[in-house]
Parts: C-alpha cells; structure tokens; sequence
C-alpha cells in the first residue's frame, strides 16, 4: 500500500519538471531545505453575539451599498471593454454586485505573453520565497480578509454562514498551507548519490515552459483561489478564467494574492467568455497545462482542441480536471437509520445540492425505508428556504437561470413519470430568485435518467430495494452512472461492510462508510474522482487510505 503523502506529493509533481544534476563533491551546491507542517484552519461558530457575527454583519452591509467594479487584470494593467457584464445576487437576481468586463480574444492573448514575459524570473525565485508569499495571503485571508471573503461568497454564490466560512476561508486557507507543506516536502526527494565515487545527484524542480491556464467554477471560491495558485507555487505562470457566477469573490482572491507580495503577471485575473477563452489558449504554442474544474462537456471539448493542435506545442500540455458526479448512499439493513437519515439529507440539501460530491440518489432496503422516509420528511418540513443572509437559511437559490432551468426540467420529468413520485418538495419559482425546493422523489426504476444523469441541484431520488437482493442492487449502480466522484455506504456487518468496499471500488474517487459523501477536508481527505468525473489528481487524490470507525470512516480510491 502506498502512503497517501507520497501520492500527494506525486500529484503536485504534475505541475512542474524534474531534472536531474550530477556533479562531484567538490562542487558540490549544498541547498537549505525548509521544513513546514500545514494545519487546518479552525472554523468559527459565528454564533448570536460574537464578535466574528458582528463583524461579518457589518461586512455584508459594507458591500450590499454598491456595485464592485472587477476589470480585466494583465500584469498591472486594468482593461474594461465594450462587453459589459453583471453578476447578480442568485437570490435576488435584481441585485447586481459587481460589474465585470468580458475579454477580447486580444486581450487573451495579451494576458499570455505578459505572463510568458514573468515566467523567468518567477521560476528562478526561490521555492521558499514563493511559499512564503502564499503563506502571507493564508494569514491575510485568516484575519484582514476573512469577512470580505465571507460577505462576497454569500452575497454572489448564494452560500450560508457556515457553507461560506467552510469554503471560501478555511478550504482555500487550507489549500494554501498545504500546498505550501507539500512542494516543500518535494525538495526531500532526491537521487542517490554514492559515496563510493564521490558523485553528488540532485534534483531539481522547475516551473514548466510556457504558461497555466487555469478555469475555474462557481461553486467553490476555494477551488478558484486554488486552480490559479498551485501551479504557481511550483514556479509556472497562469492565465486565470474565474466564473462569470463566482466574480466578486474570486477577485478578491486576486486582489489578496498580489497584496501578499505575487508579482504581476504571475496570475492574470481575466474574466472571458468560455469558447473565446479556451480557442485563444488552446491556439497557443506555448499551452503547458490546462487545470479546470466544470462540465464534462467543456473539459472534452478543452481536450479534444488540445489534442487538434499537438503539433504546434512547444511542450505536452497536461491536463488536469474534475467534472462533477452522480453521487450514491448506499444503504444495507445492517446500517445506522439515525446516521441515513442525517447523512443523507446533509449530503443531497446543503449548498443546495450545488457540490460536486452532493448525494443526488439513494438506494434502501424496504424494510428500512418507510422509518427512514418519516424521518427525512419531518426533517424537511423544517428547512428554511431563502437569502443566505438569514441565520436560520439552510438552503438558498441556484446559481442562475441556466441551473434553475435544468433542476426544474428534472421536476417537470418526475411530475410526468410512472416511475418517479416526489414525497416532498418540488416547487421552483424564479421570480426573485432562482429557488428550486429541496426535493424527495421515490422510484421504482433504478435505471430511470434521474439516477444516471448529473443534476447539481437539491433533488434526491431514491429506490427502495427488496432486502435480500442488495449484492443484485449493488450490480446496478455500479453500472448506472458514467460519474464516480465519491459514495458511501451505511453498514455495520463487517462482511458486508469488507464486500461492499470491494464492489464499489472503481465508481467512488472518494468513498465514505458510515458517513455522508461530502465534507472532505484538505489534508484529511484528499479529493477527485474516476471515469468521467475526473483524471482522480486534482487536489491530491491517492489511491487507497482506510481509517474506519465503528460508525464512521473514508477510502480515497
């Protein structure tokens, strides 16, 4: 079994290259490598009365008075063109927030050879320095920062208190601090060199010719802060497309990274439109890598555009990216009811089912479903549904009317199938926001679209199944999604439990027992997903970790 750090840390040397130098004793250069142990930034209660509430009270009033102007940001330039955009409050989609500017594929092009142009000296800084500068923004974001970072996550990507606190500052922290503990670790990693013939090897890591692009999406500010930034703490440059839904927060970002000391045109901040953005830099001969976060569709048509012009490439680019899934509870007789019942409408209802690894399908023995039933569908009657700005708010709006359309045609199918019957929820209305009810939908088809196709919305379906036929069910959802981001199962039968494991090895990047299928911490769970869900290296993923409670535990596959 291999380590999970060594993985890591395999993971990261995607990023950059390696070369090799072999020289006498006598000429020996002897490099001081720094040690750095990362920890999770803790994760404030915000509770009536204290300070950090009082504060992000103030914050949130600070930017609901005006509109942000984001520009275009090209080395130390600034450019707005004639394409004029808004990115408004989800909401409250009356509300604009900030005021953004689509780049031109000039523009583009500009921000590459600015950032081809800091290339060398970037590369030629000394690893220690570039991690101290990363460490500086964490610190920034920690204090200074961690209310504006809160106020424009809630505002523009429509989270709650705590989905906010744990996303745009304690993940995006915690990527930097890690980040930084794991390239360090990489200069530990050298050649042997024996003493017999005085010969010192060693290694030595590069930023990679040629410049990043980075794309990143709306559903995480930590992610955007992460896409543009890891390949620049191993000395490469980056071209930085954010989300057009993700705009005030992933600014900011921008804004603390170059406040913390990152010298211009490491990280060009340019907000495009998606196709004029991925034909200029695709296009490029100087393309060394893509890392993307978003639609299955937009990474193969990234992909195929790079595969279209391998020949002009100057270097291979990698491509590094993570799709989204169709993620499972899967639920044996023997598992905790209270752990299901919890577990799963955490995992399909928080962020509003807007995450990644967001339990959309469920499978449950008979016998277990109708307590289990009466159980989520007292705990739903209790959602609050509304402004992430309310303290009592669990679930917000969709992100837009592209989201909102989508979840509301999978309603639409349900309210029309034999096969499906919604229990609760199932109303949506965009007339102030893009609201889309949590929703509980039974099926008797396993197979139907609405378990085998990628929602990213607050609708939970689930297929109730004879008890004796699990290892039969277990068969079928093996092979009904093309996704395998994460799963989990509820089983307490150590046989099962060890069975199960097994079957579900190769559909689940990230698989949890007893326990939901999302909340996966940086350091603790490294995270990414198989088959379409990904290349399983984004963030770090190693291939097999097992720590399992009696009632809990997590395998990254």
């Amino acid at each position: 079994m291999l380590s999970k750090t060594r993985l890591v840390l395999s993971s990261i040397k995607r990023l950059c290259r390696v070369s090799q130098v072999t020289s006498t004793a006598q000429n020996r250069h002897i490099q001081t490598i720094t040690a750095y142990t990362a920890v999770n930034e803790p994760v404030l209660s915000y509770e009536d009365g204290c300070e950090e509430k009082e504060a992000l009270l103030k914050t949130l009033e600070k930017y609901s008075s005006s509109t942000e102007d984001v520009p275009i940001v090209i080395g130390d330039e600034e450019f707005r063109t004639k394409e004029i955009k808004y990115q408004v409050e989800p909401f409250d989609h009356q509300v604009k927030i900030a005021k953004y500017y689509n780049a031109t594929p000039e523009l583009v092009q500009k921000a590459i050879e600015n950032s081809l142009k800091a290339r060398k000296a970037w590369d030629r800084t000394p690893l220690e320095a570039r991690c101290d500068i990363f460490l500086k923004a964490a610190d920034l974001m920690s204090k200074e920062y961690r209310m504006d970072l809160m106020a424009t996550t809630m505002m523009g990507q429509a989270k709650n208190i705590v989905q906010a606190e744990i996303d745009a500052v304690c993940e995006l922290i915690d990527f930097l601090r890690f980040n930084v503990q794991y390239a360090l670790s990489l200069q530990t990693q050298q050649p042997l060199s024996p003493s017999a013939f005085e010969t010192i090897n060693s290694q030595n890591l590069r930023g990679m010719e040629g410049f990043w692009a980075a794309i990143s999406p709306f559903n995480f500010t930590a992610i955007g802060g992460n896409l543009c930034q890891s390949p620049a703490i191993m000395g490469n440059v980056t071209v930085w497309k954010p989300s057009d839904t993700a705009m005030l927060s992933n600014y900011l970002v921008y804004k603390i990274y170059r406040e913390a000391g990152l010298p211009p045109g490491v990280i060009n901040f340019v907000p495009a439109d998606g196709p004029v953005f991925g034909n200029t830099v695709t296009a490029s001969k100087h393309l060394a890598g893509i890392n993307f976060t978003g639609s299955v569709r937009t990474f193969q048509h990234l992909w195929k555009q790079v595969a279209n012009n391998i020949e002009k490439y100057r270097t291979y680019p990698r491509l590094i990216g993570e799709c989204g899934g169709k993620n499972f509870h899967f639920v044996h007789k023997s598992g905790d009811l209270e752990s299901v019942v919890n577990g799963t409408i955490r995992s399909a209802f928080e962020y509003g089912g807007q995450k990644c690894s967001a339990c959309s399908r469920m499978y449950i023995p008979q016998s277990m479903w109708p307590e289990v039933k009466e159980k989520m569908l007292k705990i739903h009657k209790e959602i609050q549904v509304g402004s992430p700005l309310e303290v009592e708010t669990f679930v917000s709006a969709v992100i837009d009317d592209k989201s909102f359309a989508r979840n509301k045609s999978y309603l639409d199918h349900a309210k029309s199938s034999p096969n499906l019957t919604i229990l609760a929820g199932g109303k949506c209305d965009d007339s102030k926001g893009y609201f889309v009810e949590p929703t509980i939908i039974e099926t008797t088809d396993p197979e139907d679209k609405i378990m085998k196709e990628e929602i990213f919305g607050p609708i939970l379906t689930v297929y109730p199944y004879p008890d004796d036929q699990y290892k039969e069910v277990a068969d079928i959802l093996e092979e009904t999604s093309p996704f395998a981001l994460t799963g989990a199962i509820f089983a307490l039968d150590e046989e099962v439990k060890e069975e199960l494991i097994d079957k579900f090895r190769d559909c689940a990047g990230n698989f949890y027992i007893n326990d939901k299928s999302t909340g996966s911490v940086v350091g603790q769970q490294p995270f990414g997903g198989n088959r379409l869900s990904g290349m399983n290296l984004k963030e770090c993923c190693c291939p097999l970790s097992y720590d399992a409670p009696v009632k809990g535990g997590h395998y990254s596959f």
